[in-house]
C-alpha cells in the first residue's frame, strides 16, 4: 500500500542499521542470551577437522610456491569459518559456486589431499586436465562448480543454476561465495534482481574481508557494506560475524530453509577479515599495518572453534597435536607425489572441447606438434608427451 506525504521527504538510508549475528566470542563462550546450534558432536568436530585441514594445507602450498615448486597460491586464512561453516549447513547435494578462496567448503565436503594437490599442480590426474591456474578447482561428484577467473561471473550464474532447481523441483539450492570487492560489478546486481523477479533457491554469500585486493571497504562503497543492497531487491538479509563459525552455520542453515521451502533468494554478508595476502603475488604490508592484522589475530575462527570445542570435551589438545602432524605429513608427502606425476597428454588439449574435433582444431593441433618437434627444448613436458628426446636440437624428422 503506497504511503503519501505532502512535504519532501529524502531518504539516505541511515534510517536502518543493520545488525551483526553473533553466538561466540573469541574466547569460546557463547555470549549471554544465545542459543547453540543442534549441531551434533560428530558434525562439529567434522568442521573444525576441515577448518584445520584448510589452514595447514594453506600453510604449506604458500611455502611452496615461495620454494618455486607452485607458480600461484591464494589462502582462506581468516575466513575459515565463513567458508567451512556455510558449507556445512547446507544439503551435500546442493550446488556451490565459488569465487577462489573457498577451498574449506571442498575440505568439508571431502574433496582428498591428492585431488587438490594433481589441480594446484595440473598433472596428468587434475580433473581440469591442466587447463586451469592454481587454486582454480572443480568437482562434480561434490556438486563445486569449477572456479572461473574473471570476477563475480558466479554470481548470475547461481541465479540460472538455481532457476532449473526450482524447475526440477528436487529440494535443491545454490550457495554462491563472492567478496565484498565483486559485489561491486555490474553482475552482481542482475543476479540478485533476476534472482528476486524470478525467486529462484540461491543463497548469496559475501564475504566482506575488508579488502579487495589493497582497496579497503571504505573506498570501495559509502553505504553500511553489502546487506543493505538486498533491500533493493526486496530480498531476505542478514549479516553475521564471519569469524563465528557457529553464527555463520545458523545462518546459512535458516537461509537454506527459507530458499528451498520458499523459493526466495537470501543474502548473508558475512564479516571477516583476509589474514593472508590477497594471493602469492600480493605484500599486505603495502596498505595495511601490523596493528591492524593483530587486532584480527585475536579473533581468529579456527582458534574460537577450537576453545569450544575442548570447554564442550569433543575435542581435546591430544587430538589436535595428533591432527596436526598427520595432516602436516600427508600434505607433504602428497604434495612430492602430485608434483613428480607427468602432465596430461598433449592430445587432452582438443579431446574435449567439442564432441568431436573439428577440422580447425585438428589442423591447430598438428602445427602445435610440428613446432614442439621442431623446439623440444623449449617445451619439455609437451615433447615428453610427443614422446621425443628433450636435448636433442632436432625434431623426429631430423630438421635442425
Amino acid at each position: 500500500m503506497t504511503k503519501y506525504v505532502h512535504q519532501p521527504d529524502f531518504m539516505t538510508g541511515d534510517e536502518l542499521s543493520i545488525p551483526t549475528f553473533s553466538l561466540l566470542d573469541p574466547e569460546g563462550d557463547l555470549y549471554p542470551g544465545a542459543v547453540e546450534p543442534a549441531l551434533e558432536r560428530d558434525h562439529a568436530r567434522r568442521i573444525y577437522q576441515a577448518m584445520l585441514a584448510t589452514r595447514i594445507l594453506d600453510e604449506r602450498m604458500l611455502a611452496a610456491q615461495r620454494q618455486g615448486r607452485l607458480s600461484f597460491y591464494m589462502q582462506c586464512t581468516g575466513e575459515e569459518a565463513a567458508v567451512v561453516g556455510a558449507a556445512a549447513a547446507l544439503n551435500d547435494a546442493d550446488m556451490i559456486m565459488a569465487q577462489y578462496r573457498e577451498q574449506g567448503a571442498l575440505m568439508y565436503r571431502g574433496f582428498s589431499i591428492d585431488e587438490f594437490m594433481n589441480q594446484l599442480f595440473g598433472n596428468d590426474l587434475d580433473y581440469g586436465k591442466g587447463r586451469q591456474m592454481p587454486i582454480h578447482y572443480g568437482s562434480r561428484k561434490l556438486h563445486y562448480m569449477t572456479i572461473s577467473s574473471p570476477l563475480a561471473t558466479q554470481i548470475p550464474q547461481a541465479t540460472g543454476y538455481a532457476y532449473g532447481q526450482k524447475l526440477a523441483g528436487n529440494g535443491h539450492c545454490t550457495l554462491t561465495f563472492f567478496g565484498e570487492g565483486a559485489a561491486s560489478e555490474g553482475d552482481f546486481h542482475a543476479a540478485l534482481n533476476m534472482a528476486s523477479v524470478h525467486q529462484v533457491p540461491v543463497i548469496f554469500f559475501c564475504r566482506n574481508n575488508g579488502y579487495a585486493i589493497s582497496t579497503p571497504a571504505v573506498e570501495q562503497f559509502a553505504a553500511d557494506g553489502i546487506a543493505p543492497r538486498a533491500f533493493g531487491y526486496h530480498m531476505h538479509v542478514i549479516r553475521v560475524d564471519g569469524n563465528d563459525v557457529l553464527a555463520v552455520y545458523e545462518a546459512t542453515r535458516q537461509a537454506r530453509k527459507i530458499a528451498v521451502e520458499r523459493n526466495q533468494p537470501v543474502l548473508i554478508e558475512a564479516m571477516s577479515y583476509r589474514l593472508a595476502a590477497h594471493s602469492s603475488s600480493d605484500d599486505p604490508s603495502g596498505y595495511r599495518s601490523k596493528d591492524e592484522e593483530e587486532l584480527w589475530r585475536a579473533k581468529d575462527p579456527v582458534l574460537r572453534l577450537h576453545k569450544w570445542l575442548l570447554k564442550k570435551q569433543w575435542w581435546s589438545e591430544e587430538e589436535e597435536t595428533a591432527q596436526q602432524e598427520t595432516l602436516r605429513r600427508e600434505v607433504l608427502e602428497t604434495m612430492k607425489r602430485a608434483e613428480k606425476r607427468s602432465s596430461p597428454p598433449l592430445e587432452s588439449l582438443i579431446s574435449d572441447v567439442y564432441a568431436d574435433i573439428t577440422p580447425e582444431l585438428q589442423r591447430q593441433f598438428d602445427q602445435l606438434k610440428r613446432h614442439i618437434r621442431r623446439y623440444p627444448d623449449a617445451y619439455p613436458r609437451g615433447a615428453k608427451s610427443l614422446d621425443l628426446g628433450v636435448g636433442s636440437g632436432t625434431d623426429s624428422q631430423g630438421e635442425a
